[in-house]
């Protein structure tokens, strides 16, 4: 699979700073402490998001631009949710700034559901499933922290969280930062669905 090219396009704290839509977009959202910008990093082959100690610190909607052999999307790496330590007024600018995202603008063509393989969907992620799918966008889950779980296990674990119940265009992918699992496996799935569209926003 070849490589690919990868900047930050835009950094942005308020709506006004969210670039203009001209290619495809996929997101990326996640719990807080999910290891979301570790996963981002290692998707991207390169060191772009910052990992922090601390859970909830991401606070920008962050947009690289991506070229790939079957054309260019942005990822946007959207902030954590769900961090209780935080006020409440922080959380507030956090979900205005996700929902400002998500509908003052032309949606992402598809959403990078984020969870902790350990624990399978909380009622937070339960929650964002139900307010994505409400909005009829289209969402994959994507299990982070998966080499936590000895590899004879993760099929089982899966299969258990899909009979649990989740919202997902296809069986959810397990990953590891860390050790790099997963991650082909997500990048082709990413450039298979690029293919599937013949415009931004269009599937």
């Amino acid at each position: 699979m070849e490589k690919w090219k990868v900047r930050l396009d835009t950094t942005a704290f308020t709506r006004d700073q969210f670039p203009e839509r001209d290619i495809a977009e996929f997101a990326v959202a996640g719990r807080s402490n999910v290891g979301k910008s570790s996963l981002v990093n290692r998707l991207l082959g390169a060191k772009l998001a910052h990992v922090g100690a601390t859970p909830g610190k991401t606070r920008s909607i962050n947009f690289y631009r991506v070229e790939t052999p079957l054309g260019p999307f942005m990822l946007v790496d959207l902030p954590g949710y769900g961090y209780a330590s935080r006020s409440k007024k922080e959380r507030r600018q956090w979900s205005s700034l996700i929902e400002a995202y998500i509908t003052s603008r032309e949606a992402p063509d598809l959403i990078l559901h984020l969870a902790d393989f350990r624990h399978g969907l909380t009622a937070n992620d339960r929650e964002l499933q139900d307010w994505i799918s409400g909005m009829g966008l289209s969402m994959l889950v994507v299990f982070t922290k998966g080499d936590k779980i000895s590899k004879g296990a993760r099929k089982g674990a899966l299969y258990k969280y899909i009979q649990s119940g989740l919202k997902s265009v296809d069986v959810p992918i397990v990953t590891s930062a860390e050790k790099g699992d997963g991650i082909a496996e997500l990048k082709g799935f990413l450039e298979g669905f690029l293919s599937t569209l013949s415009g931004p926003g269009e599937n």
